[in-house]
Parts: structure tokens; C-alpha cells; sequence
């Protein structure tokens, strides 16, 4: 066995960046970022974790429209596991003054970032199973 030189060192670095630049794994960095921030703005805000609880898994509730089909129940869970609709009633909330507004949204947002974190992306039609992250 011979040593390691220092070429081998620069090219193990490059492979470790290289790993950590894959669109996958900055998805769920991007994920873990948003999860984080939603729920240190929450505690910020002075939120109920009571309803950060219950509401968490709520968006989920989109899955139903699976019940019209792949086509129906793609595109509305897809509606509601971005970030346009969580985004319009955060700036309601803040711009309004609407506590329950602004805590809905970043309850939301944190499902969204918790979402991507474990690898759940938005949704095909060809069924529940092909999230634009990558088969589960």
C-alpha cells in the first residue's frame, strides 16, 4: 500500500463536495433550512405548540384528493406543499396584523421543510409514489 498524496487528498475533498452539491442532497439541506427557521419564528411569535402540533400534518389532508385520481390528487397535494400559498397568508398575517394568519403559515412552512427533509417531493401524476425527489 502506498501513501496517501497529497493529489489523493485533493481529489477525496473534491468527491466530499461533489457529494454535497447533488440536487437531492441540497433538497433536504434546503428542507431542514426552512423546518428550522418556521419553527424558530414560531417559538419567536410566541406561537401555541398545542396548535403547531395539530396543524403540522395538516397540508397532508391534500393527500384526499387522490380519491379523484392520480391527476386530481397530484396536482392539489402539489397545491399545497409549496410555498406561494403559505407565503400569501404570512404576508396577510404580518401585514394585517394576524397572529393566527402568520402562525398557520409557519406551520405550514415548517410541513413543507419537513417534507423535503425526508425526501418527500411534489407529486406526478403517474401516482403517490414518484415525488420529483426521487422514488421513496
Amino acid at each position: 500500500m502506498g501513501a496517501i498524496t497529497h493529489e489523493d487528498r485533493g481529489e477525496t475533498r473534491m468527491s466530499r463536495i461533489a457529494g454535497f452539491s447533488r440536487p437531492w442532497v441540497l433538497l433536504r439541506v434546503e428542507g431542514a433550512a426552512l423546518l428550522a427557521t418556521s419553527v424558530l419564528l414560531y417559538w419567536v411569535s410566541g406561537g401555541s405548540w398545542l396548535k403547531f402540533a395539530l396543524l403540522l400534518l395538516a397540508p397532508d389532508l391534500s393527500m384526499l384528493g387522490y380519491i379523484g385520481g392520480p391527476q386530481v390528487g397530484a396536482a392539489l397535494y402539489n397545491v399545497f406543499h409549496v410555498y406561494p400559498l403559505p407565503a400569501v397568508l404570512g404576508a396577510f398575517g404580518l401585514l394585517g396584523g394576524n397572529q393566527v394568519a402568520l402562525a398557520v403559515a409557519l406551520i405550514w412552512f415548517a410541513h413543507i421543510g419537513m417534507d423535503r427533509l425526508l425526501g418527500y417531493g411534489l407529486k406526478y401524476p403517474a401516482g403517490f409514489e414518484g415525488p420529483h425527489l426521487g422514488r421513496l
